[in-house]
């Protein structure tokens, strides 16, 4: 079809695109900047409530008030002090869209005065998600922030951090994205030589991009999605655009070097290369589909975006890119820098790299034990800190130090014996009587790990509820916190409870996730293994596939902990380390790095079939694949990574860690796996390798797809136990 009619091809994909641009504009303000609750948890169902009956109890919004230079040793206790903030309490109590204000001057709580009395505590909620408070404290903010006589004032609570972590990724989105730009475009340049080639494949991921945009602002009607999911959208886009438009125009020059004419070259490239990205992209969305298990919609968005940005870029690989390459015919290769070098006499670039490529495989296969067991080990100890993971919520501390929210928070962690919302909420729904009540809270205060508990707060809006405050000994989402949560929940009531807080909300997100994990992680493997069959015929490759691309994550998962929990680098990366770990930030860098594991690994295991198909020749088909794909793998990975690494400059923590560390896992693969760890297993399994019974042969065979059309098949692998009985001989 697009070969048949390039220029109209081109012309539609020129108008769709034209269109995703005016429909994706203004994505980033309809995005949510939270999404890491489970909405149907216990914690969930008590936040909501409490909003409702009780709104002072879940501030969002905190004025830090400090008393002045000019104030006496009364600080805010001063006359002067107390009458402004008086008057700043009922201001705001008086805005639209903010309810449950309260202060230190009229409750006299000793947790919303610092330990110095110079600065005090004005709380409040803004109602509405978290796009309706950022609109909100976008318009109040101006006239509360700074000098008020003898008083000024900083904004802080979880509403301000939320809004400065969405601009902050907006602004350092459009960052990573000038940056990734050219320096992908330098790099493409040095990969193809050609100019113009080098165009191909950053056109496919603009398009990609653009494309993806348009979907998120569609599902924004329809579901929240977070504003995070941009920055997995740029990486993608253009990570995954540059591997399929770099495999199909390599593979179209090859054609034309082989003395095809370009049309011809173009039906050859998508029945080899074209076939390959079909089942990359198929495999990179199921491992990203197995997201959307998990009802927290910040892990769905990634799989919105993700699965979105792999078809459009799959689609525009296999449709847009071969009606320009049609329309170019020889000129693909103009523009030509590496003539220069040719002209000196020395021998073309991709012939010079895969006589290189295919004499790392054969060293690699004198050697196969130990390279096999040499790099497994490797691997495993570069994983072993994550065995000390802790899990974590999102707060301040993901903002730089210099953020405004951040400062305000610290000041408030360091100065104050208490802050509200650190505390365990209880939510208790039901008639009781004042002596149930009492007893009910003598009980909590008995609980080991308790410093004290206050409330019952009652005559909720409903008039037959109340809530309960208990304050623990440990951090706020500390291990003992969250001991704390099973055991405040199990504690007998004559009345229906439900409990919140931070610990309580981590605690669900943690359930919600153990329960799902199970299931996310057998979809992703029973879907490598049935498309990698499809693709092979083998029953040995995609359960290696599935074991060597896990064991290439063990890497990224070690770095993770061992740099932003425990704090190494944290100088150099410029973030705040907090201890722990997000707890669904695990799930989602395996989801995207397994992903685009098994895009390299399906680009270097269906080249390696084309040639066993052809020759019949294992350790041939493997020199051969790895020499025809190794370079071709490691420039898409190096490509990815400074993508990736330019997401990872983000001045907030979790895209950060996100971006650094698949660009780490990207390049294991690559550079480890790819070449060392798959050669050696290949070569250790021999022939058996191919190895399949006969009624899964026969499935393959009707319904399998294989890159390359082989001239003589080689002769069916029937008898495993043969074949492993004399691998030796075979190897």
């Amino acid at each position: 079809m697009v070969t048949a009619r390039p220029r109209l091809s081109l012309l539609i994909a020129l108008v769709l695109t034209a269109l995703a641009v005016f429909a994706g504009s203004g994505v980033a303000d309809r995005l949510a900047s939270g999404g890491w609750e489970d909405p149907g948890a216990q914690s969930t169902y008590a936040t909501q409530a409490l909003e409702r009956e009780f709104p002072a109890s879940q501030p969002n919004l905190l004025l830090l008030v400090d008393a002045g230079p000019a104030v006496g040793p009364a600080g805010v206790d001063d006359p002067a002090v107390a009458a402004e903030a008086d008057r700043l309490t009922a201001r705001l109590a008086a805005e639209p869209g903010v309810t449950g204000v309260g202060s230190y001057w009229r409750t006299g709580l000793p947790t919303l005065k610092s330990k110095d009395g110079r600065q005090a505590l004005i709380a409040a909620r803004i109602q509405g998600d978290d796009k309706t408070a950022i609109k909100v404290l976008d318009r109040i903010e101006p006239e509360y922030r700074g000098n008020h006589g003898p008083v000024s004032v900083s904004l802080g609570g979880p509403a301000a951090v939320q809004r400065e972590i969405t601009t902050t990724i907006q602004e350092d989105l459009l960052r990573a994205e000038l940056i990734a730009l050219p320096v992908t475009l330098v790099l493409l340049v040095l990969v193809f030589g050609s100019a113009i080639a080098a165009l191909l494949p950053l056109g496919v991921g603009i398009v990609a991009i653009l494309g993806t945009n348009a979907v998120l602002r569609g599902l924004t009607e329809f579901t929240e999605v977070s504003v995070f999911a941009l920055n997995l959208t740029t990486a993608l886009g253009l990570g995954l655009a540059i591997d399929y438009a770099l495999f199909i125009v390599r593979r179209y020059r090859e054609e034309l070097a082989a003395g095809r004419e370009p049309v011809a070259a173009v039906g050859a490239t998508l029945r080899t290369a074209g076939r390959t990205v079909l089942f990359s992209a198929l495999t990179v969305a199921v491992a990203l589909s197995a997201m959307l298990l998990f009802p927290m919609y910040f892990l769905r968005s990634f799989a919105y975006a993700g699965i979105a940005v792999v078809l459009i870029a799959a689609a525009a690989a296999l449709t847009l890119l071969p009606a320009a390459l049609v329309l170019l015919g020889d000129r693909v290769n103009s523009l030509d820098l590496r003539r220069l070098w040719r002209r000196r006499g020395a021998a073309t670039g991709d012939a010079a790299e895969g006589r290189g490529w295919s004499r790392s495989a054969a060293l690699v296969m004198r050697r196969a034990p130990l390279f096999a067991v040499a790099t497994t080990a490797g691997l495993l100890l570069l994983g072993l800190p994550f065995l000390g993971v802790k899990f974590g919520t999102v707060d301040d501390r993901q903002l730089p130090d210099t953020a405004a929210s951040h400062l305000v928070q610290q000041q408030i962690r360091d100065g104050f014996p208490g802050s509200p919302g650190d505390g365990l909420v209880v939510f208790a729904e039901g008639t009781a009587s004042a002596a149930q009540y009492q007893d009910y809270r003598a009980r909590l205060d008995a609980l080991p790990g308790t410093l004290r508990v206050e409330g019952p707060v009652t005559s909720g809006s409903s008039g037959s509820s109340a809530y309960f405050t208990v304050v623990g000994e440990g951090e706020a989402v500390g291990g003992r916190t969250q001991d704390l949560v099973g055991e405040v929940r199990g504690v007998d009531a004559p009345f229906d409870t439900a409990v919140t807080g931070q610990a309580a909300v981590l605690v669900d997100a943690q359930d919600a996730i153990a329960e799902e994990l199970p299931w996310a992680l057998a979809l992703i493997a029973v879907a490598t293994l049935l498309l990698v069959f499809l693709l092979t015929g083998s029953v040995l490759i995609p359960l290696q596939a599935v074991l060597l691309n896990a064991l290439s994550l063990t890497a990224m998962f070690g770095a993770v902990v061992w740099v932003f929990q425990e704090g190494h680098l944290s100088g150099l990366l410029s973030f705040t380390a907090t201890g722990d770990i997000e707890t669904t930030l695990p799930v989602l860098m395996f989801c995207i790095a397994f992903g685009l594991s098994m895009d390299y690994g399906v680009f270097l295991i269906s080249r390696i079939k084309e040639e066993y198909d052809r020759t019949g020749d294992h350790e041939g088909a493997v020199r051969t694949g790895l020499a025809r794909t190794g370079g071709l793998i490691t420039a898409a990975a190096v490509i990815l990574a400074v993508v990736m690494v330019a997401i990872g400059t983000s001045r907030v923590t979790n895209t950060k860690m996100l971006g650094l560390g698949i660009a780490l896992a990207v390049l294991m693969d690559a550079m480890v796996v790819r070449s060392l760890l798959v050669p050696a297993v290949m070569k250790l399994t021999g022939r058996a390798t191919w190895w399949a019974p006969g009624p899964l042969r026969r499935l393959h065979d009707r319904f399998g797809l294989s890159e390359g059309e082989p001239a003589e098949a080689p002769a069916p692998v029937e008898e495993p136990e043969k074949v492993l009985a004399g691998a030796g001989a075979g190897r």
